[in-house]
């Protein structure tokens, strides 16, 4: 081929390029917008955040799909038949990849049954975090030690959920070894202002306190104080140190033991209760 006739199919190639590249960055700033502008308008139509991240991730791969095809036709390439092409692929591959597709199905019946939303947090699909997005075919979740874990949307479906954002209140379970000697009724009165006292503990329900077991040690309660999800740890660690405190003014829970004698040879001594002391 001669440089006369290899120099206008270079532009005429390299003009359908610049076209192409031109229609992507337009066309992603066109997207873009519109997006912005989908986004803006569920906000104010009153949809929730899980069902707004859900349809713009749709949005946006519906977009891009598109501009792909537009950028193919700058080179010649027939998009009725490469839409028939991307039919076939995607029965083919999703034959191969039905997983995929479950996440995707599981994710449509996500959005629509709403066990959660964004900002709640759950445990399912063996992770505990707070739902930051809910994708086409993942869930994003952020744990309680600052971890970002994306899970399958079908492995969060098929699971149990736990939502504990889903009610105003969640109850903190711990309990408290008391001595035997130990002025029961008193030393409930006293946990249950202590609890009472506590910032961010609520009203309704009023915290519990009350006799859970009993073991060689003694009586063992069960002080079970309510509080707001977003407040769980705090109530956690504060009701904890509240129980060291108050429990410091009453006999502490010992091990006690009883050795007998037979003749000259003592037999085993036997333990009446285990060593116990609230933390």
């Amino acid at each position: 081929m001669s440089v006369e006739n290899l120099v206008p199919l270079m532009v005429a190639y390299g003009t359908k390029v610049l076209g192409a590249i031109a229609l992507w960055v337009v066309g992603g700033w066109i997207l873009s917008f519109a997006v912005s502008r989908v986004e803006k308008a569920a906000r104010k139509g009153g949809l929730d955040a899980t069902t707004i991240s859900y349809v713009l991730a749709m949005f946006r791969v519906g977009g891009k799909l598109a501009l792909v095809v537009g950028m193919l036709g700058f080179f010649g390439v027939e998009t009725t038949s490469f839409a028939a092409i991307l039919a076939a692929a995607g029965v083919a591959i999703g034959m191969a990849w039905s997983g995929l597709l479950a996440n995707f199905a599981a994710g449509i019946f996500l959005s629509v049954l709403r066990p959660f939303k964004v900002g709640d947090m759950i445990t399912s699909g063996g992770v505990t975090g707070v739902v930051r997005e809910l994708g086409l075919f993942a869930t994003t979740l952020e744990t309680v030690d600052n971890l970002k874990v994306v899970v399958g949307n079908n492995k969060i479906f098929a699971d149990n959920i736990v939502n504990y954002s889903a009610n105003p209140t969640r109850r903190v379970d711990l309990t408290a070894q008391l001595s035997g000697a130990a002025d029961v009724p008193r030393v409930i009165e006293r946990l249950r202002v202590a609890l009472a006292a506590i910032p961010n503990v609520a009203t309704t329900p009023a915290p519990e306190v009350a006799i859970l077991e009993f073991n060689l040690v003694g009586p063992v309660l069960a002080v079970r104080p309510h509080c707001n999800n977003a407040h769980y740890w705090q109530v956690y660690f504060d009701t904890t140190r509240t129980l060291r405190e108050t429990l410091a003014e009453f006999p502490s829970p010992r091990a006690h033991y009883a050795v007998t004698m037979d003749g000259a040879t003592p037999r085993a001594a036997a333990a009446v209760g285990t060593m116990s002391a609230p933390s």
